[in-house]
């Protein structure tokens, strides 16, 4: 009998035993499974990258919220913004792969699209002209056709130098008769120091707030009153062959971002106090201009009844027709490729 006792309690304490290991063998895995879940999980972040058009600033708030709230996590993608080497080169770098998206501008994706570069606008972000005619407001210039005989300083773009020939053509002026001055990027000191009676190349969000705060206050012609198609300032460009690729990811880019633009509209000091998070030192920003520059920008971002981002086919047939009579395209160009709306 002591035997029998003996054998019995062995035999418990040994399941007792096994039965414990077996609860910790099973937590032990439930733990590495959910280890793995987690780790699957963010593995299923899609990664996509965009390249800015300039420097962080406040028209690129609805990108930067969008990556701080979480919208674009939130449609599974991990997005990378970047800065641009040099304004000119994002078409070309998103046409070879390089990148998935960039900001640019919708005559220079038609422009692209005549030198047989596959880019196509997904989304405008900024519906209206920003770069207008600008001349000191105390100066005898009041329109376009006082420039007759004026010195105007442009930014390098011959599309720029068109635009002011339009303006004043339009306004009764004879624009053979304006002298157009390359000043590069020096547009502020070349319209601060007089060195030209005028500049077209500045945008209102930005220069002009620059200059007035620096004393220099500048009365700005809108091109869209003189003659130019009022058309969309920034937009959001893929390739065709991304398109092709990467259709769901890139809708879903467009459906984060216009979140991104809501909560902006909504929250515009928050929004900027995001966008100071990634201030870059090299360009340094100043908060009185980006409030106000955001305070310029948001109607101007909004599309009314129809969502961010919206396309209008008019708009692209206006920007293209007066492309090809200022002879900055060839008579080649579809117009219905050059856009989609996702």
């Amino acid at each position: 009998m002591t035997y029998t006792r003996t054998s019995t309690n062995s035999t418990r304490n040994m399941i007792t035993t096994l039965l414990i290991f077996l609860l910790l063998l099973t937590a032990c895995n439930n733990g590495a499974n959910s280890n793995q879940v987690s780790t699957s999980s963010e593995k299923e972040l899609q990664e996509l990258s965009i390249m800015l058009d300039w420097y962080p600033n406040a028209i690129h708030s609805f990108l930067y919220t969008a990556q701080k709230n979480g919208y674009f996590s939130d449609q599974g993608l991990d997005v990378n913004i970047q800065m641009p080497a040099e304004t000119n080169d994002s078409l070309k770098l998103v046409a070879a792969g390089k990148i998935d998206l960039a900001l640019s501008y919708q005559p220079q994706v038609l422009m692209a699209r005549g030198e047989n570069i596959p880019v196509k606008s997904i989304a405008a972000i900024v519906r209206h002209p920003l770069n207008h005619l600008m001349v000191p407001a105390d100066a005898k210039v009041k329109s376009p056709k006082d420039l007759v005989g004026a010195k105007v300083g442009y930014s390098s773009i011959p599309l720029y130098e068109a635009m002011v020939h339009t303006m004043i053509r339009n306004d009764g002026g004879t624009s053979e008769n304006v002298k157009m001055i390359d000043v590069g990027y020096d547009l502020i000191p070349a319209i601060a120091t007089s060195k030209v009676d005028a500049i077209m190349g500045g945008f209102i969000n930005h220069e002009q707030l620059i200059l007035a705060k620096q004393g220099h206050t500048m009365l700005s012609l809108n091109p869209t009153e003189y003659g130019v198609p009022d058309y969309y300032e920034l937009v959001l460009v893929a390739s065709v062959q991304g398109l092709k690729d990467k259709p769901e990811l890139l809708s879903k880019f467009v459906a984060a971002i216009r979140e991104g633009q809501q909560y902006v509209q909504q929250h515009p000091d928050q929004a900027l106090s995001v966008l100071f998070e990634h201030e870059d030192q090299t360009s340094p920003l100043d908060k009185d201009i980006e409030t106000k520059s955001l305070q310029i920008l948001l109607p101007l971002m909004d599309a009314k009844e129809r969502p961010f981002g919206y396309q209008e086919l008019e708009s692209w047939e206006n920007v293209n027709q007066w492309l090809m009579t200022n002879k900055l395209l060839p008579n080649t160009i579809n117009v219905n490729e050059a856009f989609i709306n996702l």
